[in-house]
């Protein structure tokens, strides 16, 4: 793995070049939310009709393969890349996401960190960890950490740090299965472990750095100094991936902070719900008032697509979008095919939502190169909190 800053702007908000398999990619650059290493709704024939290379970072948890298959018949195979055929793809392991392996620090000791899962609550041990990792084979995988919420106490926070830290020296220590290193960074809602844990991790030899414990309770308001007291204790020339941050303003508030890879399942929720993304990508102002808004759920970012408005309306999503599911059908479409409850809704919505949110991501690069990213932020929470008062 290599990495490069090409363009800092707005004090800590950078861009940079990734070259994680045979694609070089642009950050601040979105990983795609996986179950078992495809998109929940997207088939592997499809994965061509989304933005290249953007859409080629694959994110998923190792905690998914607990129900089979087993890491050896995995190893066998030759790792993730081979069994799926996925080869010009880059598959980055975390253990959390955001939807089917979730951290549960009630249940977390001094052996392992403790995941609902698929499988129901597992204990998981550094060295089990590891072995799920070599058998997979992924490009860039994370080390394991104690991630707690922000409600808990200055102990327990403390505790999460020390382990998490132990927890990274032995990864490291049994690693056997090649690819990047992450080291893992937590600390609650308190800056002053959040600095402590990033020191300790950047003084090991890892090859960037991924930052746990965020959307587990903190508020949007406490979140800017928790990120910049991580950031600014790590070395500029790694990249940083961070997981919990979905919506656009909490993907702001990460780029704004200096993070490049971001980890969400926010397509995944939006695409369950019926919702379509609809902002436009070059000027948060623009054509805002003639979006409607009345049916339920909907903002100036959004459309519920299950609603009846949408019953007889032949345009597409988004005028002009180039995604495959706006060049060949219409809202009346998916709202029949919702209310049906065909699967292809969920198909079509994550086509259109995925290339949409890789198209904010490119404008978020784009006013960087520029020097305008303070101002590409401030216009976008501003028309997000202006739809909000219309609501």
């Amino acid at each position: 793995m290599k990495f490069a800053v090409k363009a800092v702007t707005g004090g800590r908000a950078r861009s940079g070049m990734l070259h994680l398999g045979p694609n070089p990619i642009e950050t601040p650059a979105l990983l795609l939310s996986t179950r078992k290493g495809l998109p929940l709704f997207i088939s592997p024939d499809l994965l061509p009709c989304l933005p290249r290379p953007d859409s080629h970072l694959l994110q998923f948890s190792p905690l998914h393969f607990l129900d089979g298959p087993c890491p050896k018949t995995i190893s066998s195979i030759g790792g993730l890349h081979q069994m799926l055929g996925l080869h010009e793809y880059g598959f980055v392991a975390v253990a959390r996401d955001s939807v089917q392996s979730l951290p549960e620090f009630d249940s977390t000791n001094k052996f392992g960190a403790s995941f609902e899962t698929p499988c129901g609550r597992r204990l998981v041990k550094p060295v089990e960890y590891v072995e799920m990792i070599s058998s997979m084979r992924p490009n860039l995988w994370t080390t394991l950490a104690d991630e707690v919420p922000a409600w808990v106490s200055d102990k327990r926070n403390k505790t999460s740090v020390d382990r998490t830290v132990k927890w990274l020296d032995e990864c490291i220590a049994l690693s056997l299965a090649g690819g990047a290193v992450f080291g893992s960074i937590v600390g609650g809602s308190k800056i002053e472990e959040r600095q402590r844990c990033a020191q300790e991790v950047a003084k090991r030899n890892v090859s960037g750095y991924w930052i746990g414990g965020f959307g587990l309770a903190e508020s949007m308001d406490d979140r800017p100094p928790l990120l910049n007291a991580v950031t600014d204790n790590l070395p500029e020339e790694r990249p940083r991936l961070i997981s919990g941050l979905g919506l656009p303003e909490e993907v702001l508030q990460g780029v704004a902070a200096g993070v490049d890879l971001f980890d969400s399942a926010y397509i995944y929720h939006l695409t369950l719900g019926g919702f379509a993304l609809i902002f436009p990508l070059d000027g948060m102002e623009e054509n805002m008032n003639d979006i409607q808004t009345s049916d339920i759920g909907s903002d100036r970012t959004k459309i519920n697509l299950r609603a009846t408005m949408y019953r007889k309306d032949t345009t597409p999503i988004v005028e002009g979008c180039s995604c495959y599911t706006c060049r060949n059908h219409t809202k009346a479409y998916i709202n029949h095919l919702l209310n049906v409850h065909e699967m292809l809704a969920q198909i079509l919505l994550e086509i259109h939502n995925t290339h949409h949110y890789l198209g904010f991501f490119q404008s978020i690069r784009y006013a960087i190169k520029e020097g305008k990213f303070v101002e590409f932020q401030n216009k976008f929470v501003k028309s997000r909190r202006s739809s909000c008062v219309l609501e």
